[in-house]
């Protein structure tokens, strides 16, 4: 089996199971060592599969939905903007605004959790940043992944009743 056909393997492996496969066990199914599957994982999250490390083993995560939703809201309404989304059980990939003079300016997130949510607000405060929608007026885009349609429509409903979702 050549390394590309390793790598395809071991994705299809991480594809199709619900539970995280510890390295010892992937290494097993395709009869290398563990060492190898580290660095093959390595190489798959270098290609930007979304490989999940865990305590258990590794995983690809549930991909769902993901949308992108056009919001806006004054600075003091970011917190409940980024706790909404996380609530709802998505999570924020990113955020991007469409400037007349710069274009399309965007920056990676990520934000999964409350705690996300807290550590970035902590972050904008310690270097005293200021948030993209600063830019256009309060209007901005995020991509948003949930794990179902459901999730993602409650999502919506939440920022819509809250006057932040355009």
């Amino acid at each position: 089996m050549t390394k590309n056909e390793r790598l395809e393997a071991l994705k299809n492996l991480l594809e199709n199971t619900k539970e995280p496969m510890s390295g010892s066990a992937l290494a097993k199914e395709l009869h290398v060592s563990r060492q190898v599957i580290v660095q093959d994982i390595a190489l798959l999250k270098a290609s930007d599969v979304p490989v999940l490390s865990t305590n258990r083993g590794y995983i690809l995560p549930d991909q769902g939905v993901k949308e992108i939703i056009k919001v806006s809201h004054s600075s003091k309404q970011m917190e409940e903007e980024l706790n909404i989304i996380v609530d709802c059980g998505a999570w924020v990939e990113n955020v991007f605004v469409e400037h007349p003079t710069y274009g399309h300016i965007e920056v990676e997130l990520m934000i999964r959790s409350r705690r996300d949510v807290k550590a970035f607000l902590q972050k904008i405060r310690k270097e005293k940043a200021q948030p993209l929608n600063k830019l256009t007026q309060g209007i901005h885009y995020h991509t948003i992944h949930a794990p179902s349609l459901d999730a993602l429509e409650e999502v919506k409903a939440c920022l819509d009743k809250h006057h932040i979702l355009c």
